[in-house]
């Protein structure tokens, strides 16, 4: 096969972030994804329906005319059930970051139990939870670590939706099927790399991001969920810009962008397995299923050949590097309608 069309295509865990990077990064994304769920973590967080609107006109804007529809969600907190009456219309989701695991999540929930309330009212009211599931422990045990979270959740809140976030490990793929309400994203970086791209050799600062790579066997387990388009997974690139000026230095910030890529490189890994006949799950309608979602329509035809990833993106005063920069990649977006 040399060429797939692709319909509506969805990006279930996106981050724009805001000003002069949001009006660099958004047409990367909005020219070839129908939609995608917004990342609220900005400074100060989305937590209110006030500045989540103000959010999403600005997004609007920065589209432009492309076809695309933000998903919003608001940042966790303790919400009253006035105000989520009001906010349901105009968000997905709500999302939850343990205090301080990410990037601008320092106003995260420290305990979970101490909010059990806004989860009550999520689970009546039919407002799904997405969660970056992390504790503060080793780097590399922190999901796994994480998964008894999940599971006092989706025990405790039966009719909770719960989308755990850009999983890293075997263990959630195997927990994602054990219980009904809960469903996962992936990125595209999990699926193709592990801790050793990313510091096994010289450091590679544009691969590192939170959670971290894991090991070959995660990778594989969560390919393997990718490629026959387990039910319960859908993507979600969690592609994250960051200047050049924070990535390439001391302290470097966390996060892999691949939003202008990531369609192309999905059908070539796709390919590669001979699966390409279940990209369209993967990529929309399984988020479609599960959030019940019906997006505008877009076509997007991906075809076999070569496509040469920038060495950057600069625009706005801002440069970004992605994710294969500088590579050729053996599939194309050819054709958008």
């Amino acid at each position: 096969m040399n060429e797939i069309t692709l319909h509506s295509p969805l990006d279930m865990h996106l981050h724009l972030r805001d000003e002069e990077m949001m009006k660099l990064v958004t047409p990367l994304t909005t020219e070839t994804f129908s939609g995608a769920v917004i990342m609220p973590n900005l400074v100060p967080p989305v937590d209110n329906l006030k500045s989540l609107l103000a959010y999403r006109e600005r997004i609007t804007a920065a589209q432009g005319s492309d076809v695309f529809e933000p998903y919003m969600m608001l940042f966790f907190r303790q919400y009253t059930e006035a105000e989520l009456v009001e906010a349901k219309e105009h968000i997905l989701g709500i999302k939850l970051y343990p205090a301080g695991a990410t990037t601008n999540s320092e106003a995260g929930v420290k305990a979970l139990d101490a909010v059990e309330p806004t989860f009550k009212m999520m689970e009546e009211m039919g407002i799904p939870l997405m969660v970056h599931g992390e504790t503060h422990g080793f780097v590399m045990d922190r999901e796994k670590e994480f998964l008894a979270s999940y599971e006092y959740l989706a025990k405790k809140f039966p009719k909770l939706q719960i989308t755990m976030e850009h999983i890293t490990t075997a263990d959630a793929v195997d927990l994602m099927g054990r219980y009904e309400n809960l469903r996962a994203t992936v990125t595209l970086q999990h699926l193709i790399i592990t801790l050793d791209d990313v510091a096994g050799g010289m450091l590679n600062p544009h691969l590192f991001c939170k959670p971290i790579a894991k090991r070959p066997e995660d990778r594989e387990a969560l390919l393997q969920a990718a490629l026959e388009a387990n039910p319960s997974l859908m993507f979600g690139s969690d592609s994250a810009p960051h200047p050049l000026s924070k990535k390439e230095c001391c302290g470097c910030a966390a996060g892999v962008f691949t939003s202008p890529l990531a369609i192309a490189r999905l059908a070539q890994l796709f390919d590669k397995h001979g699966k390409l006949d279940n990209l369209q799950a993967f990529l929309s309608d399984n988020a479609q299923r599960l959030y019940g979602i019906t997006p505008l329509e877009k076509k997007v035809i991906v075809s076999k050949q070569a496509f040469v990833v920038p060495a950057a993106y600069e625009g706005h005063g801002q440069t970004v590097i992605p994710m294969h920069a500088g590579e050729t990649l053996d599939w194309a977006v050819s054709s958008i309608t």
